[in-house]
């Protein structure tokens, strides 16, 4: 819907495959395409792709003007659609899709009812929009995006080209190049640290650490980062949270890790390079999840996972462990009873 979703300048079909990394089969190199769709309702001004072999069958009947596919599909394209062959479809297009419908540009200025604090450093560029606040102290980086009502607390940092969405909202937190937090995302807050005194109350123990995101971290709508306790809460470059995340005080996450919604890492557990958690997966605190290693939905990790380990279940076990045991407990149910 081009009121949500305007179109950028349009590409020749041969831009489109230097974009996609792909090579053009058919079709005229100069011809333009002005936009993006999925195959059963790409138009013949648009680019499609096929990167699942459940959805091959409607590639017959796609009106697009190219379609970005692998290798294998290319001989199945119809007459007048041209194919874009490249070793990753989905990327390829994703890229495509950028750059015919781009991100809205920093609309430079500050709301009228913005409240900025006098010491504030503003980059060149920034757009801030209505009831944002900015604290004192903080730096905010050029060509930021801040949205309704987000606050950016004292002393906070962000680099250029970060985008916080409405209501979300950065304190005690040094951010490095496009961070985007979506609507509602909390970074920063206290963590849940307290001790029980002799009389079973809890007093709250301080938490004196930051948040760390490295470069191109990604923060899902309504998703929590609370700060560290004594040392600092970190997301590493490229990691991207979901909507719905929980990130305890003192994590450490590597770089490009991905957490699904719904999941929860608990204070001081430790994530390597590349990690995955599948949605409402929980990771207990003080534990290391080695590199590449995947969690599986709905699991609970509850002692170390090892470098490339895939896990799931609840507790957590290497997954052949965990379908050999669902396996054998369906038999058990199967076995007629005595008696």
């Amino acid at each position: 819907d081009p009121r949500f979703h305007p179109a950028g300048p349009p590409l020749t079909l041969a831009e489109a495959a230097t974009l996609a990394g792909g090579e053009l089969r058919g079709g005229s190199p100069e011809r333009l395409v002005t936009g993006v769709g999925p195959l059963s309702a790409a138009g013949p001004d648009d680019v499609s792709f096929l990167d699942n072999r459940r959805y091959a069958p409607q590639l017959a009947g796609t009106r697009a003007a190219a379609v970005v596919l692998a290798a294998d599909f290319a001989g199945s394209v119809p007459p007048g659609v041209a194919a874009i062959v490249s070793a990753q479809p989905y990327l390829g297009f994703g890229r495509i899709a950028a750059r015919l419908h781009p991100p809205p540009a920093p609309r430079a200025g500050i709301h009228p009812t913005a409240v900025v604090d006098p010491s504030a450093k503003l980059g060149p560029g920034c757009e801030v929009g209505p009831y944002a606040v900015i604290g004192a102290g903080a730096e905010i980086g050029a060509g930021c995006i801040l949205g309704p009502h987000a606050v950016i607390g004292e002393k906070v940092v962000l680099g250029d080209g970060c985008r916080i969405g409405p209501h979300a909202s950065v304190t005690h937190c040094i951010a490095g190049r496009g961070v985007v937090l979506h609507p509602g995302a909390r970074v920063g807050q206290e963590g849940f640290g307290f001790a029980v005194t002799p009389e079973g109350r809890f007093e709250t123990m301080p938490q004196l650490g930051r948040v760390i995101l490295g470069d191109f971290v990604e923060i899902g709508a309504n998703a929590c980062v609370d700060r560290g306790s004594q040392s600092d809460t970190e997301l590493g470059a490229g990691t991207r949270l979901d909507n719905l995340v929980q990130i305890g005080h003192n994590v450490r996450a590597g770089r490009a890790c991905v957490i699904v919604a719904q999941a929860g890492v608990s204070g001081s557990a430790t994530l390597g390079n590349g990690v995955q958690l599948g949605g409402q997966a929980g990771v207990t605190g003080h534990l290391n999840v080695g590199d590449r290693a995947r969690i599986g939905a709905q699991a609970g990790v509850m002692n170390d996972v090892p470098a490339g380990t895939d896990v799931v279940g609840s507790p957590a076990w290497p997954a052949k462990d965990t379908l050999r045991a669902m396996a054998a407990l369906r038999r058990l149910g199967q076995k007629p009873a005595r008696g």
